[in-house]
Parts: C-alpha cells; structure tokens; sequence
C-alpha cells in the first residue's frame, strides 16, 4: 500500500478560508479556491480544479461559519474527486500566525498546543483566534487525519535576544511576553532558500536580505539560512511601511494622540494599522495607483511614494550592516515581485554596497524567480516569488512523513 502524500492547506481568516491541495512527490497543485465573507448573507466560494484543468467554479450561498465553509470547501474537492475522506491525503496544514517563543518548527496539533496558541491571542488578536477555528473545524471533519500547524514567527525565534528584545524592564517583558517576534516567516524562509538555490549554493553558505513587500511588507536578515533579523515586532505594525500600516512610529505618538486629541487605545490602533500608511499618506494603498497618480503629476503619491522607499533603504543598510557580508538581496510578494519602480529605488544610491540593478532585467515580467542585477555585481539582485504555501505544505509533510 502506497502512503498518503497529498496535503491540505489551510489559512483561515476571520470571515475567509484559503486554501489549495498540493501533492507532494512534486510539490504540484491539485485544487485551490477561497470562501469569503463568511457569516454574511453573500457568502461566497471560488473553486479551481488544476491538476484536471477544470474551469473555476462558484457558489454564492450563506454561510453561517467555519465548520459550513470547510463542508462546502469539502464538497467542491469531492466533485472532482479529491475529497477530504481519500486515503491519499497525508495531512491538514494550517497557517498559524503567532507561535510566541514555544514553537519553532512545525508541530502536530494536539489539545496543548491548541491551549497554548490561545493563550498568545493577547499578542495576535485578529489573527490566531481564526486561525484556531479553522483548525477546530478540520479535526472535526476528519478527527483521524494530523493536523499540522506552521507559525508565521517560527522562522525568527532563530534571533539572537540582542535582537529579540526591546530594551524595556526585563521582568515587565517577560510577564506580558513583549518581545520582537517576527511575521511572514514561512515566506522568508522559502524566498532566502529559493534565492540560495537560484544562486548555486546551499542556503547555510548564503546570507540574503529579504524584502516582502505586500500589503503587509517586512524586512529580514538571513544568515546561512538563519534568521538573525527582521523589521517586524511584537506584532506585525512594526518595520515598513505598508499599504495601511506605519511601520515604526515614535512610541510617545500613542500617548501625544491621547492626551492632545482625546483618542483612545483602540482610536489609535486603528489610525495606526488600518488608517496609516500608504493609505494615510495619499489615500491609496495599491502601489500601481500610486505610479499612475505620480506619472499625472501628483505629488502627495510622490510624497508617500518616497517616504516608503526611504525606509525601504534605511532597512537595507541597517542589514547590509547586520550581516556584515551580503550575498543577496530578494524581493517577493505582490509589490516585491511586480513594481519595478520600487526595486529601482530601493536600490538607486546604494552602489557602494555593491547594489544595484540592471534597467532591462529589472522591467521584465515573469512569475521565475531571477537576477534583475548587472552581470559581475558584487551582490545579487534578485526577484522571487513566494509561495507560503508549498512552504507550509512541504513542511506539513515532512512532519508527518517522518
């Protein structure tokens, strides 16, 4: 009897479900899809069988919570004959965001280590409680089959505590578990491997900084393979600025905004990550918008425009001086892979840091991870996009396969 080697999953989100079926002997996709608003009258499904070459398909019915969403999810895989009851599946992984310092490596879910997942919600609030439901729901389903969790900060417990911590009264610290943690951990682990590999070398001999620019944009420093650095902190408000949040912001702001315009706590969490950034500085948060309002001549998208790479390049400089010897510099996610006007300014005026890149190889579109820097240049440029989910994917099976 053949094992099980496909894998399911996961990213549940308050009032959405994403998700796509790999399988493993070729890291190939058989199915991926989206359920959102769910709880809302106009639930909605988005299905597309790729391993058969089906055509997408929809479904627009209401539904109530998790546990209907994943049942249709359920029912859409059976249709094409990939359903959650085939022996051929290995394993669920669910995307969790904040593992805290206890988890730093893909772990089997178990009633403790659901507990202690709750118990970091203080620090993860929008996230880890959804991310809890959807893994609640799929042991529902299949009560039989692992259910793997891979954290978001599991990639950055590798920082040394010169790194991870703020310099704040150590035993108020460790009461309330303030510390810098880190995000997108599975995507800068992939991309810093990736980048390795699009290099020739193993990622132990490489030392990257990686730059995910989306929405939601952090920084990091790989080194041999290690994380030794990254821009986001306690939670994911810290670093870049980024489609609606600061990024850093003297702390007193909180405490000016109270005292000066009456604000309270939850005013100015809000002004700070849904009202702020990009969005706060000329109003839009999609970067192609911005490029298109700076070619008419609009100065407060050039203004925001700048501000952004700005402290883009204050991060570069900061790691290039962390790691002390740069291999590579990687760009992934929607803005890293696609705006080449970013990549052009982030690495205009850095030239004596061995940064730079090629005009022609920066302007082409292509979904290959590639060097966009001149042939011979001390330190490679590349683009690579991510894939968060052949990474949990891959570390979900080599969990449960071993």
């Amino acid at each position: 009897m053949t094992s099980p080697t496909r894998v399911l999953v996961l990213n549940s989100g308050s009032s959405s479900v994403k998700y796509q079926l790999l399988d493993m002997r070729d890291g190939s996709r058989l199915a991926a899809g989206l359920v959102e608003r769910i709880g809302e009258s106009g639930s909605r499904l988005v299905h597309t069988p790729l391993a058969r070459g089906g055509e997408r398909r929809e479904r627009t019915a209401p539904m109530a919570d998790h546990a209907a969403a994943l049942g249709a999810v359920a029912e859409e895989l059976a249709a094409d004959g990939l359903g959650l009851d085939s022996p051929d599946l290995a394993a669920v992984g669910h995307r969790v965001v904040h593992g805290g310092l206890r988890f730093s490596a893909p772990t089997v879910v178990t009633d403790e280590v659901l507990a202690e997942v709750e118990r970091l919600v203080p620090v993860a609030p929008l996230h880890n409680p959804a991310n809890i439901t959807g893994i609640r729901t799929a042991m529902a389903l299949r009560p039989d089959l692992p259910q793997v969790a891979v954290f978001d900060t599991a990639f950055h417990t590798t920082m040394p505590e010169y790194a991870a911590r703020y310099a704040i009264d150590v035993e108020t610290a460790d009461a309330h578990r303030i510390r810098r943690y880190g995000f997108h951990g599975t995507s800068h682990a992939y991309v810093s491997r990736e980048t390795a590999r699009l290099l020739g070398k193993d990622p132990s001999e490489v030392n990257v900084i990686v730059l995910h620019l989306g929405n939601g944009a952090s920084a990091s420093a790989v080194a041999g393979g290690r994380c030794v650095d990254t821009s986001m902190g306690l939670t994911p408000l810290e670093g870049l600025v980024m489609g609606t949040r600061s990024g850093d912001v003297d702390p007193a702001v909180t405490f000016h905004l109270r005292r000066v315009a009456g604000m309270s706590v939850d005013e100015v969490d809000t002004l700070l990550n849904k009202k702020s950034g990009l969005v706060g500085l000329c109003g839009d948060n999609d970067m192609r918008e911005i490029r298109r309002r700076i070619d008419e001549g609009d100065e407060r998208a050039e203004l925001a425009f700048d501000i952004y790479v700005h402290r883009l390049k204050k991060y570069i400089g900061a790691y290039c001086a962390v790691l002390g010897r740069v291999d590579a510099v990687a760009f992934t996610a929607g803005v890293g892979e696609n705006a080449a006007p970013v990549r052009e300014a982030a690495m205009a005026g850095l030239e004596q840091l061995g940064l730079a890149v090629d005009p022609e190889r920066n302007a082409v579109r292509s979904g290959e991870p590639r060097l966009i820097s001149p042939e011979g240049a001390r330190v490679a440029v590349a683009v690579v996009p991510t894939d968060e989910e052949l990474e949990i994917a891959r570390e979900t099976y080599s969990l449960v396969s071993n």
